[in-house]
């Protein structure tokens, strides 16, 4: 099939989860394991599953999404994590919205099946920052899309800076103020891979550095 979307997969130490995750990207996709300093064989598995690899050494999330984005030359781009939460097919639905010219991004809305597959306290604080992102842009949003899909012409054009954990709220507030239709998608939001460890709410320092970053875009 040809391609139609670059699936940009951020990765720093996810070598157990990307056998799954790889086996499940749409066909339509081309998927593009962005190796954020990762520790163990996640550029060799990411290899030996026919995916490219590309190579980010600056820390941080936002870092290796733009890394991805650069490389990517299908019309469309998605971002998705690359520990196995997500289900990709529920890209379909997000890609048909953006085709159709329906959304300028669509965003993926998790909801949780299975124990464990979203701690408390970080989905507490994710309500948090989307009830800000409601207030001070008027968006219908309810989480920081972690999932989300739009050309990446559009992408480019917003110019989006952070490159640590702010990435994802930086890129709602500009996407607000660039006039883009964003709409929500409910995805299933499943436990990560066994042998990984959230960036964020896996330790007490992600989540500070976390809420750090968050505070410095808002500032």
């Amino acid at each position: 099939m040809t391609t139609i979307c670059d699936l940009v997969l951020p990765c720093r130490d996810e070598a157990a989860a990307l056998p799954e995750v790889l086996a499940g990207v749409p066909a339509w996709c081309r998927p593009l394991v962005v190796d954020n300093g990762s520790t163990d064989a996640t550029a060799a598995v990411a290899a030996a599953c026919e995916a490219r690899v590309v190579q980010e050494p600056e820390a941080g999330y936002g870092a290796a999404v733009q890394a991805g984005i650069r490389v990517a030359t299908a019309e469309y781009v998605a971002v998705a994590d690359g520990d196995g939460s997500f289900v990709l097919q529920d890209l379909d639905r997000m890609l048909e919205l953006v085709r159709s010219g329906a959304a300028t991004m669509a965003v993926g809305r998790r909801r949780p099946e299975g124990r464990g597959a979203w701690p408390w306290h970080a989905r507490a604080g994710n309500a948090a920052l989307a009830a800000v992102v409601r207030r001070r842009t008027g968006l219908a949003v309810h989480d920081l899309a972690p999932l989300r899909l739009c050309r990446r012409a559009d992408l480019l054009d917003l110019d989006v800076e952070d490159r640590r954990f702010g990435y994802p709220l930086e890129l709602l507030l500009r996407a607000a103020q660039a006039g883009w239709q964003v709409v929500e998608v409910d995805v299933r939001y499943r436990p990560r891979a066994a042998g990984t460890r959230s960036k964020v709410s896996g330790s007490l320092r992600g989540t500070l550095r976390a809420t750090r970053d968050f505070a410095r875009v808002l500032s």
